[in-house]
């Protein structure tokens, strides 16, 4: 990836990433091709501004979107702190089908948005959007490390209260009876 984005008309860090959309075929009778996110790529100036088809035969179709900018903001640090401290950073892209697309025969896979934040992804997730994620370059992860050793706070712990208001339950879930009174000897009381 190219060097994040330091220009002063920039208010917040980011970088400009290119999307690669891939249609592939697998063949089945009700759904012939499937869309997948191939990669996310740094962005060139020699890419434009369209989307362009980069690879067609009978077997894949593979599509450019340039031109995304990924920012970070401050108040998404925990987001990018969980995307840092995986074993796998990634971006996540967010995509639609787009029916009137100029471009193509056929309905497009089209990226809407292209992130860092563990957050972001879980909520458009959680929105039914289609994600999916595809592991970031070195030289990003690096970038955001800095980034988030630079801006993120790990909450210290909390102390748990003691559970003494509950009342105690057996292991069946059933109440327990606690008694202070003491045992002694062959099974009598006393």
């Amino acid at each position: 990836m190219h060097s994040p984005d330091t220009d002063s008309n920039v208010r917040r860090p980011g970088l400009r990433a290119a999307v690669v959309m891939r249609r592939e075929y697998i063949g089945n009778q009700w759904q012939p091709w499937r869309w997948n996110l191939s990669d996310v790529v740094p962005n060139e100036a020699a890419f434009g501004d369209k989307p362009r088809l980069l690879i067609k035969d009978e077997q894949q179709e593979c599509w450019l979107h340039p031109n995304f900018l990924v920012e970070l903001s401050l108040g998404d640090a925990e987001g990018y702190y969980l995307n840092v401290t995986t074993d796998h950073p990634c971006f996540w892209v967010v995509w639609r089908m787009e029916e009137e697309a100029l471009l193509a025969d056929e309905p497009l896979a089209v990226p809407q948005i292209v992130t860092l934040s563990y957050h972001d992804a879980g909520r458009w997730l959680d929105a039914q959007e289609n994600v999916e994620q595809v592991a970031a370059p070195a030289e990003v992860v690096f970038w955001l490390k800095d980034f988030v050793a630079q801006h993120h706070v790990l909450e210290p712990k909390r102390r748990q209260r003691p559970q003494s208001f509950k009342s105690l339950q057996d292991r069946f879930g059933s109440p327990a009876r606690v008694s202070t009174d003491k045992f002694r000897g062959g099974g009598g009381r006393g």
